[in-house]
């Protein structure tokens, strides 16, 4: 498999996008192909730049023997859609807020919703918890979980 670099985005990056980071890079690790990808989190907005994740995200992650590491940082445009092969929205207003990001088709091919790569998810995007229970935080790992190995997938039939 070539080198793929993947950014994952959501709107604050406290949240779904360091929790798609850690999830995808547990499932790499466990195949042990984590030197032939480099991921990252970015959120739309700068609103935590500099913060950590979420903590009540952090809590459910850990149950699950994910670690949330990253701190957060605003996509830049500039950088990212030159650096990243991939660059992967967590809703239809990621999406959007992307697509005016990006500068020509070149960076508007690399642009994808994060649950079109679930098979099994009956959600069109991955809602954002923030401001909900317990529940929210849980529905964002069950879909990440199978987004990111449908994601998995789909860069192991694409090499």
């Amino acid at each position: 498999m070539e080198k793929k670099k993947i950014l994952f985005v959501c709107l604050g990056n406290i949240c779904r996008s360091p929790s798609a980071e850690a999830v995808f890079r547990g499932l790499i690790e466990k195949e042990g192909i984590q030197d032939q990808m480099h991921v990252d989190s970015a959120g739309i907005t700068d609103y935590h730049a500099g913060e950590p994740a979420d903590q009540r995200m952090q809590e459910h992650a850990i149950k699950r023997g994910y670690n949330l590491t990253s701190i957060s940082r605003p996509v830049n445009p500039r950088f990212d859609f030159k650096e990243f092969d991939m660059v992967i929205g967590m809703d239809n207003q990621n999406i959007r807020d992307l697509e005016r990001l990006a500068d020509g088709e070149s960076d508007l091919s690399k642009i994808f919703k994060m649950t079109d790569f679930c098979k099994e998810c009956f959600y069109d995007e991955v809602p954002d918890p923030y401001y909900g229970g317990d529940e929210g935080f849980e529905l964002v790992l069950d879909l990440l979980e199978k987004s990111c190995t449908g994601l998995l997938n789909f860069l192991k039939t694409t090499e």
